[in-house]
C-alpha cells in the first residue's frame, strides 16, 4: 500500500511518536506567542497570534486544526470562560519544558476558567496556574472526548476550592500524565471533580494537596465506567488533610481504581479503609497507603475477592 501520494505530499500527514510534522499535515496550523505576536498577525510560524483565545477562533470545526503555542507564552484568563475551547477536534500543543512551557494562569475573579465547550479537543504539555484564591474549577469540561496529556496545574496564590471540574457531558475524558501541585495550607477541596460523565480515564498522576473531600472526587451524580488508575510507571496522590480521602464515588458510579496507586495520607487515624471509597466500583492491587514519615505503603484493606 503507498504511503504517498508523490509529487503531493502524504494525504493525512506524517506523525512521529504522535507528534505532527507540520509540513505534511493535512488541517491548518496556527502559531501563538505572547512575547513576540500579535492577533493582527496571520497566525504563521514567523507571524503568530498573541494570544491563545484569538487562535481557538480562527480555526474550524472538525478540520483537524493544530494550534502551536510557543515556550514562554503566558495567558492570562480573568472571567468565566476567559478562555473557550469551543472548536471541535482542535488540538493544541505547548512547547517548551518545565517554567518555560506555555502558561495559562487564572486571576481576578474566581470564576475564571478555561471552559471546553466542544467535542474532540487535545491539550498537552501546558502548566495551568490559580492566580487567585478560592478558585471554583480553572479548567471546566463540559463536552465529549477532552483529552488533556502531560499538563501541569499549580497553586500559586491561595488555594484552588476544585481544579479540574468535568461535568455529566465529558463523556470519555481522559487525563494522562497529569501534575497537580496544591498548596500545603486548607482550603482546597479536590483536585479532580467529577459530575457524571461516562468512561472518563485519569491515569499517570502526581497529586499532591490539601484536600477537605478528595483528591480526586466524583459527586451529585453518578460516572459510569471511570477508571483511575496508575498507569505503566504508577501515580502517586497525596492529601495533607486529616480526612484522609484520596478517591472517592458516588455509591452507584461503576468503573474500578488501580492498580499501581500509591497514596499518602495525613495521619495514623483509621485510614487504610476510608481513603479509597467507591461502594460499587471494583479495585485491583497495588493500591498502597502510607499515613506516617518512615513507614511503607499497606495495600488497601478492601474486601478480598474469594473464589466460591
Amino acid at each position: 500500500m503507498p504511503i504517498s501520494n508523490y509529487p503531493n505530499g502524504f494525504a493525512s500527514g506524517v506523525a512521529i511518536r504522535g507528534m505532527p510534522i507540520l509540513n505534511g499535515y493535512g488541517g491548518d496550523i496556527y502559531w501563538v506567542d505572547s512575547g513576540a505576536g500579535s492577533n493582527s498577525n496571520d497566525g504563521t510560524h514567523n507571524r503568530p497570534f498573541s494570544t491563545l483565545d484569538y487562535a481557538v477562533g480562527r480555526t474550524k470545526a472538525n478540520n483537524a486544526d493544530i494550534i502551536m503555542v510557543k515556550a514562554g507564552h503566558t495567558e492570562t484568563v480573568t472571567a468565566a470562560a476567559g478562555l473557550a475551547l469551543d472548536v471541535a477536534g482542535i488540538t493544541i500543543i505547548g512547547l517548551g519544558n518545565g517554567s518555560n512551557r506555555p502558561t495559562v494562569n487564572f486571576t481576578t475573579a474566581v470564576g475564571a476558567d478555561m471552559d471546553v465547550d466542544a467535542a474532540n479537543i487535545t491539550i498537552s504539555n501546558f502548566l495551568f496556574t490559580g492566580g487567585i484564591d478560592a478558585t471554583t474549577g480553572i479548567i471546566d469540561v463540559n463536552a465529549a472526548d477532552f483529552s488533556m496529556i502531560n499538563c501541569e496545574t499549580r497553586d500559586v496564590t491561595g488555594q484552588m476550592t476544585d481544579c479540574i471540574v468535568a461535568d455529566a457531558n465529558a463523556d470519555r475524558m481522559l487525563i494522562d500524565g497529569w501534575t497537580h501541585r496544591g498548596a500545603a495550607a486548607a482550603g482546597a477541596e479536590s483536585a479532580l471533580q467529577l459530575i457524571g460523565g461516562d468512561n472518563a480515564m485519569i491515569r499517570n498522576f502526581w497529586i499532591d494537596g490539601n484536600f477537605g473531600t478528595a483528591c480526586i472526587e466524583n459527586v451529585t451524580t453518578a460516572a459510569v465506567n471511570l477508571t483511575v488508575n496508575g498507569g505503566a510507571n504508577g501515580s502517586y496522590a497525596r492529601t495533607r488533610n486529616a480526612d484522609d480521602i484520596i478517591f472517592t464515588a458516588v455509591a452507584t458510579t461503576t468503573g474500578n481504581v488501580g492498580p499501581n496507586i500509591y497514596a499518602r495520607v495525613a495521619d495514623d487515624a483509621a485510614n487504610i479503609t476510608e481513603a479509597f471509597a467507591g461502594a460499587d466500583m471494583q479495585f485491583f492491587q497495588p493500591i498502597a497507603i502510607a499515613n506516617a514519615d518512615g513507614e511503607v505503603g499497606l495495600n488497601t484493606n478492601k474486601t478480598a475477592s474469594a473464589d466460591a
